[in-house]
């Protein structure tokens, strides 16, 4: 389960306006940046890597280096990603 940098239900929960009830609630510009970055891709956790951006981790797919001539297509081969050889194009 992926847990996000910030947990808006919680903070929906736990605000309080004048009047004493829960909502409305603010939200801020950089929370939402916060998961906006971590929410990025859903995948395989063996497929995925985790990078900097700024002050936030973002995740992103490992893809194999891309081979610099010839057409491939990437494809999973034995449970990998892979670049796959193919045919020119006319």
């Amino acid at each position: 389960m992926i847990t996000f940098p910030v947990d808006f239900e919680n903070k929906a929960k736990s605000a309080k306006s004048a009047g004493g009830a829960g909502y409305p609630t603010q939200i801020s510009a950089g929370d939402l940046m916060k998961d906006f970055a971590m929410a990025a891709l859903d995948a395989d956790a063996s497929l995925i890597e985790t990078v900097r951006i700024g002050a936030n981790e973002s995740r992103r797919l490992k893809i194999p280096a891309v081979p610099v001539d010839g057409t491939y297509v990437l494809g999973a081969v034995s449970g990998g990603l892979t670049w796959i050889a193919t045919e020119e194009c006319p």
